[in-house]
């Protein structure tokens, strides 16, 4: 058990003050050797100072804020480490190409992206999920998690405004910083969300491979096709030899250099990513170990109502009580 106001516990000395000082109203008499022992009377004389004592010493520990210790217990699972790296360009913003009944200029990506990644983060039950977005530069959100009402307030709070740039490399590397210091449970991923792509140099690739390597993550790459833009997956694409690779392409031809297992997706609407979610939560269903942290118990209101007893009871003796001779 621990205090969240242990100071307050000096105070407890003054509990035991009932058993040293004598009631008010108590009588002196100049001799007593005649009247008879009254061992009764002289145990509920004690009790009455240990009710005083404990009604005391419960205040004391209640105003201390007394609670229990979180705990962490081990479960066994199905599901993974999931790290979510998330494009917040001014782009994200921009609608799916192509329209709908419901609204004729279509949803946004961002707001897509955000709808079906909270439902796919309320169906893992036992996922550990954390969260890096990244425009001109990546930003820290959460860590690795089981708390879902947390990564589902992250995922609605990256609907705010961004810059132009997207910076897939600084993204991907504070992504694979989210397991660094995390036990590896078995399954580990990175899905990374964007609509555009980004030139990574030598360093940064190297990096990114040796991390992803080591730490044992998977990348799920979900790219957002900008209309009329190229397929990372256009087999009739011939490069120009005198110039240099289109972002995407050289990204997609990075990926797949690296150790790691990698998966890439296209969506040209909500509908086809949602399939290249759906399609990930179905190969990221493996047997994990993780830790689940119970949060500790408050006792205060305990000590409090134990308080209220002791209270109660002095006052029914009270009112039993015999009027002392005037």
């Amino acid at each position: 058990m621990s205090f969240s106001l242990p100071w307050l516990l000096w105070l407890l000395p003054l509990a035991f003050l009932p058993l040293i000082f004598q009631r008010a109203h108590s009588k002196s008499y100049s001799w007593l050797e005649m009247l008879p022992a009254d061992p009764l009377s002289d145990l509920i004389g004690l009790i009455l100072k240990l009710l005083a004592v404990l009604t005391l010493l419960f205040i004391v520990l209640g105003i201390s804020a007394p609670h229990t210790n979180m705990q962490e217990v081990e479960r066994i699972g199905v599901g993974a480490q999931i790290g979510l790296v998330l494009d917040r360009s001014a782009s994200m913003d921009d609608p799916f190409s192509g329209a709908t009944a419901e609204n004729s200029l279509g949803e946004s990506k961002s707001a897509a992206a955000a709808r079906l990644i909270t439902q796919f983060v309320k169906s893992r039950q036992n996922d550990l999920m954390g969260m890096i977005t990244f425009s001109n530069s990546a930003m820290y959100v959460l860590p690795l998690t089981e708390n879902k009402e947390t990564m589902v307030a992250a995922v609605r709070a990256t609907a705010g405004n961004a810059l132009f740039q997207t910076n897939i490399g600084s993204g991907l590397t504070m992504g694979a910083s989210l397991f660094e210091k995390v036990p590896d449970s078995g399954s580990r991923a990175v899905i990374l969300l964007s609509d555009g792509a980004g030139r990574i140099g030598a360093d940064s690739q190297q990096k990114i491979r040796d991390w992803y390597d080591r730490l044992h993550i998977s990348l799920y790459w979900i790219v957002l096709r900008q209309p009329g833009g190229l397929s990372i997956f256009d087999k009739n694409y011939a490069p120009n030899p005198d110039k240099a690779l289109p972002p995407e392409i050289e990204l997609h031809e990075f990926f797949k250099t690296m150790k790691t297992d990698f998966h890439a997706y296209e969506a040209d609407d909500p509908k086809s990513l949602q399939q290249a979610i759906d399609d990930i939560s179905r190969k990221e269903k493996k047997p994990i170990k993780y830790l689940q942290k119970i949060p500790g118990k408050d006792l205060s209101n305990t000590c409090f109502m134990l308080a209220a007893l002791m209270i109660a009871l002095l006052l029914g003796i009270k009112y039993l009580e015999v009027n002392t001779w005037k």
